[in-house]
């Protein structure tokens, strides 16, 4: 079973909350136990687990933008989105989680996120549901 679902994001640098998108696709599987594959399929978007905790989002967010600060990217002379291109592989467009007893098995302060790195725009999001 592949679920698509889209997102939309309103600022360059974003991190919003798929949690309870993910797990309503979980439920609607019936699927019981095996793995959960979460993959957004843009070079310029990512996936991460953390808190939901706003201080927390907002010193990620601080954080991607300290680390690419400086920088003369070759790419940014055709299309001045490359921090955006080398966050994304660095954060990495998927994640593997463990179903088990039909639930996510997550930490207790776990989320699941889609973090946008050159907004705002629609996404795609596809959960991949093997069990």
């Amino acid at each position: 079973m592949i679920k698509e679902i889209e997102i939309s994001s309103n600022q360059r640098y974003q991190m919003i909350d798929i949690t309870d998108r993910i797990e309503k696709v979980v439920k609607q599987s019936q699927k019981e136990n095996g793995l959960v594959f979460i993959f957004t399929p843009h070079s310029t978007a990512a996936v991460a687990l953390t808190e939901d905790e706003p201080g927390l989002k907002q010193d990620w967010l601080d954080f991607l933008n300290e680390i690419i600060s400086g920088f003369d990217f070759e790419h940014n002379k055709i299309d001045d989105n490359a921090d955006s291109h080398i966050l994304s592989g660095l954060i990495g467009q998927g994640k593997t989680l463990i179903l088990e007893k039909g639930q996510l098995v997550r930490g207790a302060w776990q989320q699941i996120f889609l973090v946008e790195l050159d907004g705002p725009r629609s996404r795609k999001v596809m959960i991949k549901i093997l069990g």
